[in-house]
């Protein structure tokens, strides 16, 4: 792309940064330049940031239902998945997954709880009284 070529649409974040990016310059070599951002790069972002807050919704509305437990909540609102979140608690997806389940839930230990508010940096109390 060709420095004059280069988009400088509104972004998500061009109040508070600029996108470096490579460009021609009118020798043919390659230089850096800044960009405000580019509507196509902004509209897939908007798009993917609406199926995250979904999801949350799907799980928020699944906690408060009593289908789920609020780990399931939690994990989705901080976008992480098993892997990541057992990764952070050292609990095993196996029994990540169990815990998703109310019924398993309300029997946890306040070791296991507080495993799991340090990964989504809440109180225990706030994780325990969390009705969606």
């Amino acid at each position: 792309m060709k420095k004059e070529d280069l988009p400088q649409d509104p972004g998500a974040l061009d109040k508070f940064t600029r996108e470096v990016c490579y460009v021609k310059n009118e020798d043919g070599k390659y230089e850096t330049a800044l960009s405000k951002g580019w509507d196509v790069k902004k509209q897939a972002l908007d798009s993917a940031w609406e199926e995250v807050n979904e999801r949350v919704e799907q799980a928020r509305r699944a906690v408060a239902s009593g289908e789920k437990s609020p780990v399931y909540y939690f994990m989705e609102l901080r976008l992480m998945d098993l892997p990541v979140l057992s990764g952070y608690t050292g609990i095993f997806p196996f029994f990540i997954k169990r815990h998703f389940k109310p019924s398993v839930f309300k029997g946890l230990s306040e070791r296991k709880l507080e495993k799991y508010a340090r990964a989504f940096d809440i109180t225990v109390d706030e994780l325990k009284n969390f009705k969606g």
